[in-house]
């Protein structure tokens, strides 16, 4: 029986596949793998991610086991086979961590709590994970630009907020009030979105 996804840890040999599959034929001597970590590390960290490494890594290690599963990944180019490993890394730690930290959180709630107040407790949480699955969904939609722009612009908590807020304005190169505007329309579409999707389960 294959070893569980949870307990899987990369072997050497894993590692070797991994190598060759990111020079895809060209030996690097490990610059290609370096330079790709290196990118991950950045969007981890443009993402707001308090361990940008360690998420990183936990891509790469995603990747090496899918081409230990199936030898190699021929639908997408490495590059942007990581990105996605990395966009499922990103989505499943805001489901993972304290609900404060999940971008849209005040919206999610409030929309369950208009839709499903007289829900169960059980049913209270198959709702949650239905109405998570469906920001991923929508948020993945997204394109990239706007999807920054959300995570970034409803990242954090009070002060951290704020300031998040401030420098991703400065970022943009437009004020906080032209990024709250810009903010507010594509959440507007998420809201669509989510809306959509809740209601096709």
């Amino acid at each position: 029986m294959a070893e569980s996804k949870k307990n899987w840890a990369i072997t050497a040999s894993a590692f070797e596949r991994l190598l060759t599959w990111l020079d895809a034929g060209e030996n690097s001597d490990g610059r290609n793998y370096l330079e790709m970590r290196r990118r991950l590390v950045y969007y981890f960290d443009r993402k707001n991610c308090l361990t940008p490494d360690d998420f990183a890594d936990e891509t790469l290690n995603r990747v090496a086991r899918r081409l230990e599963e199936t030898e190699t990944i021929e639908s997408e180019t490495p590059a942007k086979f990581c990105y996605i490993t990395a966009r499922f890394v990103f989505m499943e730690s805001l489901r993972g961590t304290d609900k404060k930290s999940v971008p849209l959180d005040d919206v999610l709630r409030q929309s369950k709590a208009n839709q499903f107040a007289a829900a169960e407790r059980d049913e209270e949480k198959e709702i949650k994970e239905k109405m998570l699955d469906c920001l991923e969904h929508c948020t993945g939609e997204l394109e990239a630009a706007n999807r920054d722009i959300i995570v970034g612009y409803y990242y954090g908590e009070e002060r951290i907020k704020i300031e998040n807020r401030r420098a991703l304005a400065g970022k943009l190169g437009i004020s906080t009030n032209a990024l709250s505007i810009r903010a507010c329309r594509i959440r507007d579409k998420l809201e669509l979105c989510i809306g959509k999707c809740a209601g096709e389960s």
